[in-house]
């Protein structure tokens, strides 16, 4: 071993002792700081008897602000403050704030007590600068009105539930829609999802709607301010003009897959086959059940000027929409049927109305056949009209009649396909 190496071996010993002595010495001056603080002859607060506690080895007390008998007086605070003889019983510390503090010699001591009685006093419910502090209470019924009924409320809660699954239900529908689950990462808001989804609400011609399954547990259409933990999307398989189609299918399978990368959701993308063969089967129902009935009301004599045509019309109940159409409101905000003057807006008389009649779209409870008929026979006599179809033949009552039968046959059928008529799944189908 050469020199340089021992003189560094000595070297580093020696800085070793000198770190071990330096951090002897300053654990010394530590520890006769520690002794010099704590080693004066005053007595500990919490060592002192307390004038009201009526148990010195008493539990802590929790309570936040326990209602005292009496407000404090002065000369119970002026006797806090003052330094009282006894022997030194040890007291648990108490959380009340209402209670006076120990009294306690010295300058802690009395820091303590004036502090103390100058909280009690902000905080004392009967303090005359402020008012008691108010009870909280669960409870939103008013004093002397009659509390809710607990079934009228469970009733409540049970219909809010089942409107929202309905609504979620006619926006993603089994039947008719194919279905696209989304599983998400992690819950998400529906203000961050509902800019993404607002990306993919249509392909081709057919509509995507989406809902989400809130941390309720319930399937709701997304709102801003929900939770939702799962996603369900779902495309519409056909509609009165098309069935969703190979090529459509696929661009919903890429936008799709990039929307989710978006909002970290994994999408579950059915097989395309049976999706296409689902598809076909809707719309040969609906082309099969797309029907419009229509009757014609002929001039008896020279044709209706058109401004004394829109008269009679308004009479009779007709709105005019902003395509120029007439239709029959049913009061819902809907319509029961249409009329046509089969002009053009340039034109300034007709020989011909015609009444059109969207089967599909109209509920049989409302009685759309029935009302138009009735509508055109009121026209006929205010017109002096005809009730003719298409071939200009004239429509007795008996071939109105049997019309009237196949349109019940008609509703029949689609209600045993659970597509009732007028339903928001046909309206949907049939829009």
């Amino acid at each position: 071993m050469t020199d340089l190496q021992l003189s560094l071996i000595g070297l580093a010993g020696v800085f070793v002792a000198g770190v071990f002595t330096y951090n002897k010495i300053q654990e010394y001056k530590a520890k006769k700081s520690v002794e010099r603080a704590f080693g004066t002859d005053h007595d500990d607060v919490l060592m002192k008897g307390h004038p009201n506690a009526p148990d010195a080895a008493a539990a802590p007390s929790y309570a936040q602000n326990p209602v005292p008998a009496a407000p404090p007086t002065p000369a119970t605070v002026r006797a806090a403050s003052s330094p009282v003889a006894g022997p030194a019983v040890r007291q648990e510390p108490s959380f009340s704030l209402d209670e006076p503090a120990a009294d306690a010699p010295g300058v802690a001591g009395a820091e303590a007590t004036a502090s103390a009685a100058a909280l009690g006093a902000v905080l004392s419910p009967v303090s005359p600068a402020l008012p008691p502090i108010p009870e909280f209470t669960t409870d939103p019924v008013a004093p002397g009105a009659p509390e809710p009924d607990v079934d009228e409320l469970a009733a409540r809660a049970n219909a809010a539930a089942a409107a929202a699954a309905e609504q979620a239900t006619a926006l993603v529908d089994p039947l008719i829609d194919c279905l696209l689950p989304l599983a998400l990462e992690a819950p998400l808001r529906g203000d961050k999802l509902l800019p993404v989804l607002q990306t993919l609400r249509m392909v081709g011609n057919k509509p995507l709607h989406y809902i989400g399954l809130a941390v309720s547990g319930d399937w709701e259409p997304i709102a801003y301010g929900g939770v939702y933990t799962r996603l369900q999307g779902g495309i519409q398989l056909a509609s009165r003009s098309t069935a969703l189609n190979e090529l459509e299918y696929s661009e919903l399978v890429t936008r799709l897959r990039a929307m989710s990368d978006e909002i970290g959701a994994e999408p579950e993308v059915p097989d395309m086959i049976e999706v296409m063969a689902e598809a076909r089967n809707l719309h040969r129902f609906v082309a099969s059940h797309d029907a419009q009935l229509g009757v014609n009301l002929q001039s008896n004599g020279a044709p209706w000027a058109i401004s004394t045509l829109i008269g009679a019309l308004e009479k009779q109940g007709f709105d005019l929409r902003p395509d120029g159409r007439y239709v029959m409101p049913d009061g819902d905000g809907g319509f029961l049927f249409s009329l046509s003057t089969n002009v053009t807006l340039a034109e300034e008389t007709t020989s011909r109305l015609t009444l059109l009649l969207d089967v599909p779209c109209v509920a049989p409870a409302r009685d759309g056949f029935g009302a138009m008929i009735a509508c055109a026979k009121s026209l006929m006599g205010r017109l002096d009209a005809t009730i003719v179809d298409d071939y200009n033949q004239p429509l007795s009552d008996a071939a109105l009649a049997e019309i009237a039968k196949q349109v019940q046959d008609f509703y029949t059928e689609m209600n045993d396909a659970d597509i009732p008529a007028g339903s928001t799944r046909a309206m949907r189908l049939f829009s």
